[in-house]
C-alpha cells in the first residue's frame, strides 16, 4: 500500500495514529478497532444476552440454551441406569413366570439385586468328611451323632497339618466307653462288627462301614445307594414282614452278584486268555482275597506252574497271611519287604494288585505303597494288572493322595518287634508327629490292564461302565 492512501490523526500524548483512507485505487477495506473498543463491543453483546432482573415486563427475546448450562450424565452413570432396567424388566419377566419375586428389595437401598445374587445358591461339593479342621462341621456332626445317640470318638490332637482336613482315630480312645444299651440304641451285633472293624481284625474293602468305626468306603457308599433304592421301590402295600423279607432277598442277591459271582468271573477271566502261564513269576502286594483266590484257581484247576513274590510292608504286614494262604495252596512262594521289590523287579514277569477304588478319572485308589510297585514295574517295562469288581468303582475323581485319604493310628507304626521302643513318648516330642496313610492313589499310565467281571477293560472305560450300571439301575 502507498503512503498516499495513508493520513495521520492525532492521539493520545501528542502521537500521531495512521487511519486507512480508501484510494482511488483499492476497494474500501474494514476499519480496524482498538482493543478498548474491542472490550466495550464484548460488553455490550452480553448485556443485551442477559436481560436485566429488576424489568420483568420487557419483552426478552428466548436465547438457546448452551449445552454447558445442562447437568450432563457420565457414561457410567447411563451404563449402570441401562443395566438396572434390563435387570427389572428380566425379574418381571421370571416373577410372571413364577420362578423368583420381581424385586429383592434389601440393603441395595430398594434397587434390583443382579440376577447372580438372586439364583439361590449352589450345594457345597466338598463333603463333611474332609472338612474336619472345620469347627461349624465338627458342631454339626456331633449334634447329629447326640441324636442318633451314637458314641462320637474323639479326634487325635496331634496330626501332620496337611492332613488337618481328615479323621484320625486311635485305638487308645475307647468308643464304647459313654454307649448305652438301652432300648432304641444300637444292635450289640452292630457294636461287635465295628469294633473288629475298628481294630482292624476286619479289613478289606468288602466290609467298610460303621462310619464312627473308620471312614466309609466306596463300596460302602455304593451298596447304601443299592439298598436305599431298593427300599424306595418296595410297594406300600406290602407289611413290615415282608418288606422285610423282600430287602434281605435284595441284599443277598447283591453280595452274591457283586462278590461272589464277580470274583468266579474276574478269575475265569484272567485265566482263560492265559494271562497266568507256566514258568511265570508273579508279584503281590500285601493281602487281596482276590488276588489269592485267582493264584489259588490257576493252580489248583489249570495245575499252572507259577511262582509268586510276596511283598509286605509295615504296619499291617498283610503279606505274610496271603503267603500262609498260597503256601496252603501248594504255591511256591517268596516273601520279600517293600525296599526290596526294585532288586526283585528283573525276575518278575507281571504284577497282579487289589484295588479299593476306581476313580472317574482312571485313577486307582489302593493299599499305600501300591503306587511304588507300580513305578518301579512301570520302569522296568513289567505289566501291571489290577484287579477289580465294578462295585468298588466310584464317580468321584482324584489326583493324588492327600484330598481324600484315610489315617490310621499312628501307634501302629511307632511300635516295633524290638526290644527297645525308642518312639514310645513320641505325642511329647513337639516338634514331631507321625503320619499312617491308608490307601495311595496312582495314575492310570502305570496300569496295563484292569479285569473286572465284565472282561479286561482299560483305566478310562471307568466312567462308560458307570453310565451303563446308572442306566440299568
Amino acid at each position: 500500500m502507498s503512503e498516499a492512501g495513508k493520513t495521520f490523526t492525532p492521539g493520545a500524548g501528542g502521537k500521531g495514529k495512521k487511519q486507512d483512507v480508501a484510494s482511488p485505487e483499492q476497494p474500501s477495506q474494514k476499519k480496524k478497532l482498538s482493543k478498548a473498543e474491542k472490550r466495550k463491543l464484548r460488553m455490550e453483546k452480553q448485556k443485551e444476552q442477559k436481560p436485566d432482573a429488576n424489568q420483568p415486563d420487557a419483552p426478552s427475546v428466548k436465547q438457546p440454551e448452551k449445552k454447558s448450562d445442562v447437568p450432563q450424565k457420565s457414561k457410567a452413570e447411563l451404563k449402570a441406569e441401562r443395566r438396572a432396567k434390563q435387570e427389572a424388566e428380566r425379574a418381571a419377566k421370571l416373577a410372571q413366570k413364577g420362578e423368583m419375586p420381581s424385586t429383592n428389595q434389601g440393603s441395595t437401598g430398594g434397587q434390583t439385586k443382579p440376577r447372580s445374587e438372586i439364583i439361590k445358591k449352589e450345594r457345597p461339593r466338598v463333603s463333611d468328611d474332609i472338612k474336619v479342621d472345620d469347627p461349624s462341621v465338627l458342631k454339626r456332626r456331633a449334634k447329629k451323632l447326640e441324636k442318633q445317640q451314637v458314641p462320637q470318638r474323639i479326634d487325635s490332637e496331634k496330626k501332620v497339618n496337611l492332613f488337618n482336613h481328615l479323621d484320625q482315630f486311635e485305638r487308645s480312645i475307647s468308643l464304647t466307653k459313654e454307649l448305652s444299651f438301652s432300648s432304641g440304641g444300637i444292635h450289640p451285633a452292630i457294636v461287635m462288627l465295628g469294633l473288629q472293624y475298628a481294630e482292624g481284625y476286619i479289613c478289606g474293602a468288602n466290609s467298610s462301614f460303621l462310619n464312627q468305626c473308620r471312614p466309609k468306603s466306596v463300596s460302602m457308599g455304593n451298596a447304601i445307594k443299592y439298598v436305599k433304592m431298593q427300599i424306595s421301590n418296595i410297594p406300600q402295600d406290602k407289611s413290615d414282614t415282608e418288606a422285610k423279607s423282600l430287602l434281605c432277598e435284595s441284599i443277598d442277591s447283591y453280595i452274591k452278584k457283586k462278590i461272589y459271582l464277580a470274583d468266579d468271573a474276574i478269575s475265569n477271566i484272567l485265566i482263560g486268555n492265559k494271562k497266568i502261564k507256566d514258568k511265570d513269576v508273579i508279584m503281590i502286594y500285601g493281602c487281596s482275597s482276590l488276588i489269592v483266590r485267582i493264584l489259588c484257581d490257576a493252580h489248583e484247576k489249570e495245575e499252572i506252574k507259577f511262582r509268586v513274590i510276596v511283598v509286605d510292608s509295615r504296619p499291617k504286614q498283610e503279606g505274610k497271611e496271603a503267603a500262609k494262604r498260597l503256601i496252603r495252596c501248594g504255591v511256591k512262594c517268596s516273601y520279600v519287604l517293600i525296599n526290596s521289590v526294585f532288586y526283585m523287579m528283573p525276575e518278575v514277569t507281571k504284577v497282579l494288585l487289589g484295588a479299593h477304588a476306581l476313580l472317574a478319572n482312571g485313577y486307582i485308589m489302593s493299599r499305600v505303597g501300591s503306587s511304588l510297585i507300580a513305578m518301579v514295574a512301570k520302569s522296568q517295562n513289567v505289566p501291571v494288572l489290577v484287579c477289580c469288581e465294578t462295585y468298588k468303582f466310584s464317580e468321584r475323581a482324584q489326583t493324588d493322595s492327600f484330598v481324600t485319604n484315610e489315617l490310621g493310628d499312628p501307634d501302629d507304626l511307632v511300635h516295633s518287634n524290638s526290644s527297645v521302643d525308642y518312639l514310645r513318648n513320641w505325642r511329647s516330642i513337639k516338634n514331631l508327629t507321625v503320619l499312617n496313610l491308608v490307601y495311595d492313589v496312582f495314575p492310570p499310565e502305570l496300569v496295563s490292564m484292569v479285569v473286572t467281571e465284565l472282561g479286561m477293560i482299560p483305566c478310562t472305560s471307568v466312567p462308560v461302565v458307570l453310565r451303563v450300571r446308572n442306566v440299568e439301575g
